[in-house]
């Protein structure tokens, strides 16, 4: 585990654009800094096209970097592909479907995800023997989700798969985990219970987090930063007290100068 307030991710002068190499091109990041630190949790706020997503597929890969640097541990990762990044950094997204193996049943689903970014090889699953980590894992979500070792995983609820997903991308503890808008698409109270879930797991392993959620309660209330891009840039950033100090207020009051600005 890294030391607390060592850099884990470093992006220095990024920009990247949309539909690059096309007549349509157009610059989403604009030489954009931002150091993260090893523990942070942040919540990432911003209108829609801030360049939230774009900074989180930039990061984890799927969009190329043309100028300035990525780098996670102080390693380089602009040409560092998608998969081999998944070594390091997970990702959560917006849509429960998108993080789990319909077909496959939960525990062939952990199974998965704990063998993720490693050599593949003709040695045994090992499913039997991770049978009982993998219920008490997934009792730790109180959602009846323990009760479904072996559902196929599009046979659960929208809030019991996006758990999946979430157990998922913290099984082996990523050096980085993004979450994109996770509860999203959850009803209030069972978005209320992974949040609630989500700030312990977080916690508890010292994970480094950034959180794109257009939810002001929940970024207020979790973690340690919060910053807001407008435009492909960080015009905010506070982190301590400061945070602390943020009323609901405050962020509307800030949004409602951002529009007047953009416009």
């Amino acid at each position: 585990m890294n030391a607390e307030n060592q850099p884990i991710l470093v992006l220095k002068d990024l920009s990247v654009a949309a539909n690059q190499a096309t007549p349509e091109q157009n610059l989403i990041l604009k030489q954009l800094n931002l150091t993260i630190n090893a523990g942070d949790f942040v919540s990432v706020l911003g209108t829609n096209g801030a360049g939230k997503s774009t900074l989180f597929n930039a990061i984890a890969g799927n969009l190329p970097i043309p100028t300035g640097e990525l780098r996670l541990n102080g390693h380089l990762l602009n040409s560092l592909s998608a998969e081999k990044r998944s070594r390091y950094i997970a990702r959560v997204f917006q849509d429960p479907k998108l993080g789990t193996a319909p077909r496959m049943t939960v525990a062939e689903n952990l199974l998965l995800a704990l063998h993720r970014g490693q050599r593949r090889t003709l040695k045994p699953r090992g499913l039997k023997q991770q049978r009982a980590n993998f219920q008490r894992l997934l009792a730790t979500m109180g959602n009846g989700l323990a009760e479904h070792l072996d559902t196929p995983a599009e046979n659960l609820s929208g809030g019991q798969r996006q758990a999946l997903s979430f157990l998922m991308a913290t099984e082996r503890q990523p050096d980085l985990l993004l979450l994109d808008e996770h509860t999203a698409a959850l009803d209030p109270k069972t978005s209320d219970q992974l949040m609630a879930q989500t700030n312990q797991v977080v916690t508890e392993q010292q994970l480094t987090c950034l959180m794109i959620t257009h939810h002001l309660e929940d970024a207020l209330k979790y973690g340690n930063r919060l910053i807001i891009l407008s435009t492909g840039q960080i015009l905010l950033d506070v982190s301590g007290t400061e945070k602390a100090a943020l009323t609901k207020t405050d962020i509307l009051a800030y949004f409602g100068q951002l529009a007047s600005v953009e416009n």
